[in-house]
């Protein structure tokens, strides 16, 4: 499968969610930015697809990370966000969504495990009572939160504005 084959819309991707689950794969979704690829997205991925057979990613879409990021952001657009999301061998499907939450993909998902990074625990994750609603349950995967696009960009102009980068 290519990556370009694994970014599926919503409607598209739900028969087929339904169809692994019917197969007895147990589906886990996880969910965010993914503005600028750092090794803590490739953690919490990793480690949510370590979880079960298949990994669904919510992928926030530009208008939705302009709402949570603020006007700069996002700095890929979506579709390049999603091509590289969808060729990382962990991932086995994209669905970019609009809302400000992933609230909506998981009713109709219906995903056995949501899963979550180490910003959250169990009981702070902002969807939680819609899975435990359908019988889903949360996890938290990936290393400790000490990574984070923010402070990447904020290397990156800090070091490309020094005297020893020749950008002063």
């Amino acid at each position: 499968m290519t990556a370009l084959n694994k970014l599926l819309p919503l409607e598209a991707l739900e028969p087929v969610v339904a169809a692994l689950k019917a197969s007895g794969k147990t589906v886990v979704f996880a969910n965010g930015c993914f503005d600028l690829l750092h090794v803590g997205h490739l953690r919490y991925l990793q480690g949510a697809r370590q979880l079960g057979d298949a990994l669904v990613v919510g992928l926030n879409s530009d208008e939705s990370v302009r709402r949570l990021k603020g006007p700069q952001r996002p700095l890929m657009p979506e579709d390049e966000r999603a091509e590289i999301l969808a060729a990382m061998a962990c991932v086995d499907y994209v669905v970019i969504f609009e809302e400000p939450t992933v609230e909506r993909l998981l009713k109709v998902l219906k995903p056995d495990i949501q899963c979550k990074g180490t910003d959250y625990t169990e009981e702070t994750v902002p969807e939680r009572e819609v899975v435990h609603s359908y019988g889903g349950r949360v996890a938290i995967a990936g290393d400790p939160k000490d990574h984070s696009t923010r402070d990447l960009i904020r290397d990156i102009l800090s070091r490309s504005s020094s005297p020893e980068s020749g950008h002063s």
